[in-house]
């Protein structure tokens, strides 16, 4: 592959995760609780760590990367994708969040099977894990803080 090859991928890589990080500064003008703002404002902060994590590997290459198993407890399977809006609830922002996480895990490990059998299935790989952990994190918040309460 060539460098100017590997440049376009990780920065399409990068454009995504751009996406993400505007999408929850964008969320959290909408949010009308503290609590609410600082949780979108530590989504932002994940999504800005692959920004770095992407650069990284543009600087220094692909190290080989061996992601772990990722429990998916499949919540937002039985989840209907909504837009954000200004009433939003915590509920509503969780289940945004885990829908974009989703996405973006899905968008990741079908460019890992496209790359199959070169370093660039292992960055889209790690990526994807990354965001599975993501998904993970607001199903678990969603299944404690949600679920318990119904």
């Amino acid at each position: 592959m060539t460098i100017d090859k590997f440049n376009e991928i990780i920065d399409f890589a990068v454009s995504r995760e751009k996406e993400a990080v505007e999408f929850y500064s964008d969320l959290q003008q909408k949010a009308k609780f503290s609590a609410q703002k600082m949780l979108l404002k530590e989504f932002e902060n994940m999504e800005k760590g692959h920004i770095i994590i992407l650069e990284n590997i543009r600087k220094k290459g692909i190290v080989n990367f061996h992601p772990k198993e990722v429990k998916d407890l499949k919540i937002s399977d039985y989840l209907v994708e909504m837009e954000p809006t200004p009433d939003m609830n915590y509920q509503d922002i969780l289940v945004i969040a885990m829908k974009k996480e989703e996405a973006a895990r899905d968008l990741y490990s079908n460019m890992a099977a496209e790359f199959s059998g070169s370093d660039l299935e292992n960055l889209f790989e790690r990526l994807a894990s990354e965001e599975a952990q993501h998904k993970l994190h607001f199903e678990k918040l969603y299944d404690e803080e949600i679920l318990k309460d119904n």
